[in-house]
């Protein structure tokens, strides 16, 4: 995978002075460059107890992100994964420690806790008063003597932060950090390993598994195991945590990318969180958000913590630290209903055997191609035409019930309602409109056939989508004409022709595929298009009365 960066010996002194040229002035770095990468906040008097910690790069926001009122005083950054030197621990020591001391927050991997250690032993031998704390919140690997710090420690950042923010002492904020590391607790799962500049990526996780437990450098999780989807995935996190959970006590949830995870699926893996078996035991949440990353690893971690009032106080205290997203209450999701205008007004239902058939079987072909219109569409669009039309489908079959199957007329309209509900995009739009103006035309006393026609004039009047413009049209149109003499083989040839002639469209006039260079669009038919010819063609197949 390319990433975005000059060279991997500079990414790391180049991402540095990225982060500090964009903080406003808050940040600035120390001498001795690039062997030093102590980035140390502008604002800081050494009044107050200082918190210094970091670790290897590629865990962005953390370290050098938390710096802030409120959170951490200095972050000393290593190499990609690697610990940063002795020497430049204790530069971050000295540059930011004053009377009142100083604690480094050391995340569980030897090559941290000997360099932070070693420079802990030469500052106080400058006469620093410095104290040290572990943190080791994960449990992936219970048998293991020294489990590792993961996204716990943010934990620890924000909760001593506070505590040193507002005056307190270094023994008080030492204590209060070794507190939270003896009930914090965390885990992690990905569908992909993360990716080293300069290094070949390890492809160790195959298709259709999950690595459970894994690093966040990468290191092999506990186990492998199916992936089935994100409900399952939260489940076996939530079951791992569940055992260090003290029932009846309420609990924080971190819930953590680990850099490779879209925004919308943090959000789906928040709803599962929130419906977990722990739900009952969770009370707060923080996030979900990129906090403590590994690179572009397609993964999340999940945090939970017993925090008391007190903590909970200083979880809650305001900063002004972007990458800090707050702790909010997680709570049930609220329902209110529509304003009057939009409630639907249903016709009665009633059943006729035949069009429940003829209509589920639509349902049915739509549904069934969803893949192949997906794959259709990524070719020139966005790759979820099937989707949105088999969702309809299904939608559409769901509510087979509640539709009036024996009254036409007010079943197109019925239909259009419908999609104009549940299916996406401009397509539900156009095909609610198709659908609403053949039930107003058919109430008007036309053949039910002319009155599909009479739809579709007015969908390409809204729409302004022409013959040849590279849309459903193009099949939908010849369809529709074939179908007006009653003869669905026709009508299944016409929209085939029809279709594959919008393979050879080089210039899409409406639709996602406008915005196409024309040399994707050579010899790929319209997903659209492509989905009526496939409705009438099994249709036909089928014998279908239409």
């Amino acid at each position: 995978m390319t990433l975005f960066m000059n060279s991997k010996e500079d990414i790391v002194n180049e991402a540095v002075d990225g982060l500090i040229a964009c903080s406003g002035g808050r940040l600035a770095r120390l001498d001795g460059y690039p062997h030093i990468r102590a980035v140390v906040r502008t604002d800081w008097d050494r009044s107050k107890v200082a918190l210094v910690s970091g670790g290897g790069s590629g865990h962005e926001p953390s370290h050098a992100g938390f710096l802030g009122q409120g959170m951490l005083t200095a972050a000393i950054c290593g190499d990609v994964f690697a610990s940063p030197s002795v020497d430049a621990v204790l530069a971050g020591i000295l540059a930011v420690t004053g009377p009142a001391g100083c604690l480094l927050i050391v995340k569980n991997y030897t090559g941290d806790r000997l360099n932070f250690g070693l420079a802990a032993e030469r500052a106080r031998a400058f006469g620093l008063n410095v104290s040290m704390v572990i943190v080791d919140d994960d449990v992936a690997l219970p048998d293991l003597p020294q489990a590792r710090g993961v996204a716990g420690t943010l934990l620890v950042h924000k909760i001593a932060g506070a505590l040193a923010e507002g005056g307190a002492d270094l023994a008080t904020v030492t204590a209060a950090a070794e507190n939270v590391i003896r009930r914090v607790r965390s885990i992690g799962m990905s569908l992909d390993t993360c990716m080293v500049p300069g290094v070949p990526k390890e492809d160790r996780i195959p298709p259709g598994k999950a690595e459970l437990g894994l690093g966040i450098h990468g290191e092999a999780g506990v186990e492998q195991v199916d992936y089935i989807d994100a409900r399952t995935a939260v489940g076996m996190v939530a079951d791992k945590l569940s055992g260090h959970m003290p029932d009846g006590v309420p609990h924080v949830a971190l819930l953590n990318n680990l850099g490779g995870a879209s925004v919308l699926e943090m959000q789906v893996l928040a709803y599962e969180l929130a419906n977990s078996a722990i739900a009952d035991r969770l009370k707060f949440v923080i996030g979900p958000a990129a906090m403590m990353t590994s690179l572009e690893m397609r993964g999340f971690s999940v945090s939970v913590f017993p925090a008391d009032a007190e903590e909970l106080a200083a979880l809650q205290a305001e900063t002004p630290v972007t990458a800090w997203p707050g702790v909010r209450a997680l709570t049930p999701v609220e329902i209110r209903d529509l304003p009057d205008g939009l409630r639907p007004i249903k016709p009665l239902p009633s059943d006729h055997p035949a069009t429940r058939a003829f209509l589920t079987r639509c349902c049915e072909i739509l549904i069934a191609c969803e893949a192949d219109l997906n794959a259709l569409d990524a070719r020139t669009g966005d790759g979820d035409t099937g989707t949105t039309l088999a969702t309809a489908a299904r939608a559409l079959v769901h509510a087979m019930d509640d539709l009036p199957l024996a009254d036409h007329t007010q079943l197109y309209r019925a239909i259009g309602q419908e999609l104009s509900q549940t299916m996406g995009g401009s397509s539900g739009v156009l095909l609610a409109i198709f659908f609403a103006a053949a039930g107003d035309a058919a109430s008007s006393g036309m053949p039910i056939r002319e009155a599909l026609k009479a739809g579709l004039e007015r969908m390409q009047q809204v729409g302004g989508a022409e013959l040849g413009d590279r849309t459903m049209v193009d099949a939908l149109h010849p369809a529709l004409q074939h179908l007006a003499d009653g003869d669905i083989a026709a009508a299944a040839v016409a929209a085939r022709e029809g279709a594959d002639r919008t393979a050879e469209m080089l210039r899409a006039k409406a639709g996602r595929a406008a915005y196409v260079n024309p040399d994707q669009l050579r010899g790929y038919v319209d997903p659209g298009a492509e989905a009526v010819a496939r409705l009438f063609e099994k249709l036909s197949a089928a014998g279908a009365d239409a």
